[in-house]
């Protein structure tokens, strides 16, 4: 009975690990298609971070501030992943990918409001993110959020 229970105690956490690499991959490969989707819709739009209007602006509609923000968690394999590579240092590569994703959707958002607005064109661009779990709590929950803020001035070029 004690071996049962022993070796479910070791099982279980094998299990989740594999759990969350396949379901992590699953999910990220369908998330990383949509934006390739989406991205694609809006891919002839104007998008700089310049200050100033680049090419020649229309007066009307009026430019407006747009904005697209994302939170994104990671999954249980990228967490293991990268507790592992706490012990020896280095690169984290686990969490490239979902800095990527969180900052593509963030642009992307912001671009099909200044779309769905009429606009044609996005200057100003500016990210921002934010540490919204706060490093002591992702330490103990060992969740990594990435929050991103994707913000400029939607315009119509002539």
């Amino acid at each position: 009975m004690e071996d049962a229970a022993g070796c479910l105690v070791l099982i279980f956490p094998v299990l989740m690990i594999a759990a969350g690499f396949v379901v992590g991959r699953m999910t990220e490969g369908a998330h990383l298609r949509d934006l390739d989707r989406r991205e694609a819709e809006v891919r002839g739009m104007l998008v700089t971070d310049l200050r100033r209007f680049p090419g020649g602006v229309l007066n009307q509609p009026t430019p407006v501030l747009v904005q697209g923000e994302v939170c994104i968690a990671t999954d249980y394999w990228k967490s293991f992943a990268s507790s592992i590579r706490k012990i020896f240092g280095g690169e984290m590569k686990s969490y490239q990918t979902l800095i990527d994703r969180a900052r593509r959707e963030a642009v992307l958002r912001m671009l099909e409001e200044a779309k769905r607005q009429g606009y044609n064109a996005v200057c100003n661009v500016r990210l921002e993110t934010a540490d919204i779990g706060g490093a002591a709590l992702s330490a103990k929950q060992g969740a990594v959020t990435v929050e991103i803020l994707a913000s400029g001035t939607a315009y119509r070029t002539s």
